[in-house]
């Protein structure tokens, strides 16, 4: 479940102690990891995976009450920001007004404050780069950066953007520290390309396959699959990788490390395109017209494997799996993924189905990009879904219980770790979709209530956790 999913009074998910509650909730099931997706900020369809930095922290997460503690708000501002609805996130809303909040609370930072901000800005390269693309964004009209004009920037809007670097990866570290301590480890997920439009690519041009006016020959994107009969056009500039390995991959080693300080491990999006990717003509119009070209192999893995030591790596080996694939993953020695949903697409024995789970994988009964489990158990033929049910050991006619026999069915399986969005928890239709890939409007949005998460029985999944081992050793 991502940040912006938990409840709250400000129209998004974020670090205040609804973040908190939900790490006490994850503790009474047995839990011991929590997943979210990507820190950055969305973009104008709010998606996390094609952000204005691959190291910036999203402004929405800043919880505002704290603010008001340290004497930066008013309770009238606040209120102010409240929401209209618990349900959604109101991503319209921030746009137009989360921002001016923020820049108003750091107008009120006194000297002290503001040495200990630049400080803490200066001491991290990528973050600094970042304040200034996105004061100068600003001041070049919201134009991408190969559009701008002036290079001229408001030092009031740059120290808002310092200000609210500060307090998301401050916030964030209490919301980490109090996981940790009650036993709940966060994996953070590590989108595998970065947006055209972002701090990245314009402080690194040199890495990416663009032209000297910023545009890509070539973009991003996967060949048609299950999500989408003309693939998916991602539109991401892709990597020179030649001129990554030049330094030994030290942007990617950065970009690691800057993950794995925030979180106990993550999940690398779209590994097999570490193998070989699609790369699409920049004028294209579908995704159907690229072709696969050889990516960097297992120098990256290596790159990445001496930068995360011990720390999990989960590599997202889904969509066109070939044996090349296959190969660098089982080489890397980083667990792969297996999902549910995909085990009953055809007659096949293939890798999803739960009895041939080994146990160096993480096993889903969906991810972001998938229908809930009981949106998927509806949209299927009837005689698929009864073979899937069966498979589960369920029987009965009333297949709208079958929701339980599959978690049952995956908590059972020899995946060394299992992981449930939090809909299949609540048993949720597909009306509370995260994502649909390849279309623009609607994703994102969805969120829970504190009343919706206590209609979920933690001594269930406690239950669960404790009859197929998967309670940590300390827990007992």
């Amino acid at each position: 479940m991502h940040i912006s999913s938990l409840n709250g009074g400000y129209s998004c998910g974020g670090f205040g102690d609804e973040a908190k509650r939900f790490i006490d909730f994850l503790r009474r099931c047995g839990f011991s990891y929590w997943q979210v997706l990507p820190f950055g900020m969305v973009d104008e369809c709010n998606s996390p995976y094609k952000s204005y930095s691959t190291f910036g922290g999203n402004p929405y997460f800043i919880d505002l009450e704290k603010l008001r503690e340290k004497g930066l708000l008013t309770s009238e501002e606040l209120d102010e920001q409240r929401q209209q609805t618990p349900y959604i996130c109101e991503y319209t809303r921030l746009y137009h007004t989360r921002f001016e909040t923020l820049k108003k609370a750091s107008s009120r930072v006194g000297e002290s404050g503001r040495a200990t901000i630049e400080a803490f800005i200066e001491s991290d390269i990528y973050l600094r780069d970042f304040c200034v693309f996105m004061s100068r964004k600003r001041a070049n009209g919201e134009l991408a950066w190969f559009e701008w004009t002036t290079d001229e920037i408001d030092e009031d809007i740059l120290f808002a953007w310092k200000f609210i670097q500060y307090e998301f990866f401050t916030q964030w570290a209490e919301i980490k520290h109090y996981a940790n301590s009650n036993g709940i480890k966060i994996i953070g997920d590590v989108p595998i390309y970065v947006a055209l439009d972002s701090c990245d690519v314009w402080g690194s041009r040199r890495l990416f396959c663009v032209d000297d006016d910023g545009r890509p020959a070539f973009v991003a994107g996967v060949p048609p699959d299950y999500f989408a009969a003309d693939g998916q056009l991602w539109g991401n500039p892709l990597y020179d990788w030649d001129e990554m390995k030049k330094d030994g991959y030290k942007w990617w080693r950065d970009r690691i490390s800057h993950a794995l300080s925030l979180f106990d491990g993550v999940r690398i999006d779209h590994f097999r395109g570490i193998e070989s990717y699609w790369a699409v003509p920049g004028d294209a119009v579908t995704a159907r017209e690229g072709e696969w070209k050889k990516g960097p192999g297992m120098e990256l893995v290596k790159a990445v494997s001496d930068v995360a030591g011990e720390k999990l790596i989960i590599a997202e080996d889904l969509g066109d799996i070939t044996e090349d694939v296959v190969r660098l993953v089982e080489e890397s020695g980083f667990p792969g993924m297996r999902v549910f949903q995909f085990a009953f697409l055809s007659n096949d024995d293939n890798p999803h189905l739960p009895h041939s789970y080994i146990n160096n994988c993480v096993a889903y009964s969906g991810t972001h990009d998938n229908n809930t489990l009981l949106g998927h158990l509806w949209e299927m033929d009837a005689d698929s879904r009864r073979v899937m049910l069966r498979y589960c050991g369920y029987g009965s006619d009333d297949w709208t219980g079958g929701c339980e026999a599959v978690i049952r069915t995956i908590f059972a399986s020899s995946a060394g770790l299992v992981i449930f969005p939090i809909q299949d928890l609540l048993g949720y239709g597909s009306d509370t979709r995260l994502n649909i890939p390849g279309k623009a409007d609607g994703n994102w949005q969805f969120r829970i209530t504190q009343d919706q998460l206590r209609s979920i029985r933690p001594e269930k999944y406690a239950e669960l956790n404790r009859l197929y081992k998967r309670l940590p050793a300390e827990r007992g």
